[in-house]
């Protein structure tokens, strides 16, 4: 069956969006791995479903499959594409406010003054239980457990908390030299980690400014991660590392996003760009698009 798609990216982080809301199935995990595939498939980080609301007032739903086939539960930046998406598609607003529903919660989403869209994403919830994050049993702003590294063992030290996702932060002295490609797939495995997270490696550049590179669960190092972006503005936040009481520019591989962490109300919001790339129907049996 031919397989009408929209390619779209949020700062590099790039995404397959099918339209579902006629009630079709997703496709299975396979055929998700298959779409994300760079070489014999489209290629994307994630793939995203637009289907029906799943609560009152609110105008779609959307489901997110990892490059893996697997699924998750946040995506900042998918939540901005899908956005974008309906706004073209006519069944949301050109200007004003409205909800989508991603797998974890609703967002609230608003047309910021930059063109993009600025996107309600929740509350970081820092409970282990609540990550999930194994071997501890109360929230700290500092987090640690052993690694192993060739015949050594290394002590590894990271913030945790969930964005409707796991996410580890781990503050670097340079994003350009952190060992992204050996940390973040090793600290995924660890068995303080029961679901896998998304690992992020954070520089503080200024308490209005970091960088960010984030190796995501099920994907590997992508361009930006949305939710990323709002856990570590979240943790180095907590720990006093930057102002949580102004909007943070948070500058990843692929752009910039904007983090406010409203900590008297509890919750984060993202502003950031959405871009369409091409649209295209993709042969499932062939090898062609």
């Amino acid at each position: 069956m031919p397989l009408h798609f929209t390619k779209m990216h949020g700062a590099g982080n790039d995404f397959v969006v099918l339209d579902l809301r006629d009630g079709a199935p997703p496709p299975d995990p396979a055929t998700c791995a298959r779409i994300a595939d760079r070489h014999m498939g489209v290629g994307c980080d994630q793939l995203l479903t637009v289907e029906a609301p799943r609560e009152a007032g609110s105008l779609a739903s959307y489901r997110i499959w990892n490059a893996d086939g697997s699924p998750s539960g946040q995506c900042g930046n998918g939540a901005r594409c899908i956005a974008a998406w309906l706004v073209r598609d006519g069944a949301a607003p050109a200007q004003g406010e409205f909800v989508i529903d991603s797998p974890s919660r609703s967002h609230r989403v608003a047309h910021d003054d930059e063109g993009g869209f600025l996107i309600e994403m929740g509350t970081p919830r820092f409970a282990p239980d609540e990550i999930p994050l194994a071997g501890f049993l109360q929230a700290q702003d500092d987090y640690a457990v052993q690694l192993a590294n060739g015949e050594r063992i290394e002590h590894l030290r990271f913030g945790a908390v969930s964005m409707g996702n796991p996410h580890a932060v781990i503050e670097v002295a340079d994003v350009d030299t952190a060992d992204v490609a050996r940390i973040g797939p090793a600290l995924q495995r660890h068995a303080a980690f029961p679901d896998s997270a998304n690992i992020g490696f954070a520089q503080v550049l200024s308490p209005g400014h970091i960088r960010l590179r984030v190796f995501e669960r099920g994907v590997g190092e992508t361009l930006a991660c949305g939710s990323g972006a709002c856990a570590a503005v979240a943790v180095l936040a907590a720990r006093g590392r930057i102002d949580g009481e102004r909007e943070v520019a948070v500058d990843l591989p692929g752009g910039r996003l904007r983090i406010r962490y409203d900590r008297h109300a509890g919750t984060i919001s993202m502003g950031g760009p959405a871009a369409f790339v091409f649209e295209a129907t993709m042969q499932q049996q062939g090898s062609g698009a």
